[in-house]
């Protein structure tokens, strides 16, 4: 079975998807999902040093929801700053095989040398977005990307599902 990278026997991304899947249908609220994927994308990788989850808000700002790694002095992100408001303004997923060539990257930390971010997105709403840094250079080959796209799209049909939950309550989550 694929798994995310040279982890010998961690999740995979279809694996990850399960078990969201498994939890919303079980009516888990939306933040102990997005904190279990966090954890579990995490742990799939020994490549990935920070991993955690930027919400969009109707503000056009970014704000950090859950994450595993150091803390960092990027809590909030305008669209269009830095990668990670770059992939939203873009409305593309970016992988920077080197944070030193990128000319608007936002340091997190001084060890990170690559950086992946993954929307997650369902038609052309833009829900939030999966960020993964990492300490060496090129750590995220297509295979890898692949599986981080997998589980963002699962992450994808839980925001859709609590977004028609409050429609249908007549209300915005």
């Amino acid at each position: 079975m694929l798994t995310l990278g040279d982890s010998g026997g961690k999740a995979t991304g279809r694996e990850i998807c399960r078990t969201l899947e498994a939890m919303t249908a079980a009516g888990a609220p939306l933040e102990e999902v997005l904190r279990r994927a966090v954890e579990e994308l995490h742990a799939s990788n020994a490549r990935f040093h920070w991993t955690g989850i930027y919400e969009l808000f109707p503000d056009n700002i970014l704000r950090l929801g859950p994450f595993v790694g150091a803390p960092t002095d990027h809590v909030f992100i305008a669209v269009g700053q830095g990668v990670c408001g770059l992939a939203v303004a873009e409305k593309r997923n970016i992988n920077v095989p080197d944070v030193s060539k990128a000319p608007n990257y936002l340091a997190c930390s001084a060890a990170t040398r690559s950086e992946l971010v993954v929307l997650i997105r369902r038609g052309k709403t833009i829900y939030a977005q999966i960020d993964i840094d990492s300490h060496n250079l090129d750590a995220f080959d297509p295979e890898t990307v692949g599986q981080v796209e997998m589980v963002a799209d699962g992450l994808a049909r839980a925001y859709a599902g609590r977004d028609g939950q409050a429609v249908r309550r007549g209300t915005r989550a």
